[in-house]
């Protein structure tokens, strides 16, 4: 069985369950999973876990996105994009810097209503089958940060940015908010994800160029190592001593351990060339949850899992990615 995780591009008329089922049948697998859904209609980075990398999916999940987005002007829909049934098209009469501007105000943090066309559940039903019944129902605020947006090209009643944000939030929702906020409505009418955590589009790869590598016997050509998906977090070495302890996850004192002399999460990946890139900085992971989590190698550089120190200097499991870890 493969580890590790796939840099796919994801290409419109998609779901990210068919990039999902499609890989399957590529890698000869079932063992496989996305780290956060794309629309159908948008297109760009989706990580795809494989093996024991599948462990990895709430943690890139939990990272950064960058999308390259057009907003739409004028018009407002159901589905908060340009495919849904139209619901109501003013005209535009803000100027280029006034419609700057507005967009501007979202960088921070704002609560976002999450759209009914989502896989979001509410009291165990999914919004979006409620909405395809014609059913809207009350919706939370969720808190959202927008860490940056760089707007590229203004051609009113379109806008082209490019949207650094956290998880969770949605851009269709975003564009729908600067349009009521600038009183003429808008929808999002294309949307690229350019980046989520370190994976970067420049190095994102098509089904087809990855079925070509698997049907060449280059399976691994493209797999980014588990570990190395986790390379912002500092690497150890248990003692021999030690061993049988971290293979059975259990706690470790921290004075077994020691710096690795070389950093196996990248090891051959590194030397045959990255295909995401590492040192990607992510506004999420300062000050966050990850500082004072290792990850932990057997004595003969096997990746264990994930340990997190705590008081009395012992490292406690995290996340195991060893065979029957946790």
């Amino acid at each position: 069985m493969l580890n590790g995780v796939v840099n796919v591009y994801k290409e419109r008329g998609y779901t990210s369950h068919d990039v999902v089922a499609r890989l399957r049948g590529i890698f000869g697998q079932r063992k496989i999973g996305h780290t956060g859904t794309l629309d159908p209609d948008a297109e760009g980075v989706l990580p795809v876990c494989l093996g024991n990398a599948t462990r990895l999916s709430e943690l890139l999940t939990d990272r950064s996105k960058a999308y390259r987005a057009v907003l739409l002007l004028g018009r407002t829909t159901d589905t908060q994009d340009a495919g849904g049934r139209m619901l109501k098209e003013r005209p535009v009469h803000v100027s280029e810097q006034t419609a700057a501007e507005v967009i501007k105000s979202f960088v921070g943090n704002y609560d976002q209503i999450p759209p009914m066309y989502s896989a979001l559940k509410v009291n165990g039903k999914k919004l979006v089958d409620l909405a395809r019944r014609g059913i809207e129902v009350e919706r939370k605020p969720r808190a959202v940060e927008i860490y940056d947006i760089c707007i590229e090209v203004v051609s009113l009643p379109r806008v082209t940015m490019t949207v650094q944000c956290s998880k969770g939030t949605y851009i269709r929702t975003l564009c729908h908010d600067i349009g009521e906020k600038l009183g003429c409505g808008g929808c999002m009418e294309q949307l690229t994800r350019i980046r989520s955590g370190g994976f970067c589009i420049e190095t994102a790869h098509r089904l087809g160029e990855l079925e070509k590598s698997v049907q060449a016997g280059e399976e691994t050509r493209y797999l980014i190592p588990t570990d190395a998906c986790l390379s912002d977090y500092p690497g150890l070495t248990v003692s021999k001593e030690a061993d049988k302890l971290l293979k059975n996850g259990n706690p470790i004192e921290a004075t077994a351990c020691s710096a690795l002399e070389e950093d196996r999460a990248l090891g051959e990946f590194a030397r045959k060339g990255a295909f995401f890139d590492s040192k990607q900085e992510d506004p999420m992971i300062a000050g966050s949850q990850r500082s004072g989590c290792y990850r932990l190698y057997s004595c003969d550089g096997i990746f264990a899992g994930l340990y997190r120190m705590r008081k009395g200097g012992k490292l406690y499991p995290e996340k195991m990615f060893l065979s029957g870890g946790k």
